[in-house]
């Protein structure tokens, strides 16, 4: 299944919420859309998810379900090490 780095932009600073997180998932299932990991940006108005799923709507679909934004939205194949070698991100 492919990998997706997705960029979300918010207006007001973003703040975890573990109850949220947990009816996220659920929407995520229902989408075939697997939620690996975030970065959060140091000024807390933008995070970096990588996903796995089926396709780039489907991440849009389970995004506009959970009132996410999803602006940039890259699938991603490989990740390039520190030693310059190249390994595929699953």
């Amino acid at each position: 299944m492919p990998y997706y780095l997705i960029e979300r932009r918010y207006a007001e600073e973003f703040a975890p919420d573990p109850e949220k997180a947990g009816g996220l998932r659920l929407i995520n299932d229902d989408e075939s859309v697997s939620w690996l990991f975030s970065f959060l940006s140091a000024d807390k108005r933008k995070t970096f998810c990588l996903y796995e799923a089926e396709s780039v709507e489907a991440i849009l679909r389970a995004a506009d379900r959970a009132g996410l934004p999803a602006d940039v939205i890259v699938e991603v194949t490989d990740r390039i090490m520190p030693d310059g070698s190249l390994h595929p991100v699953g």
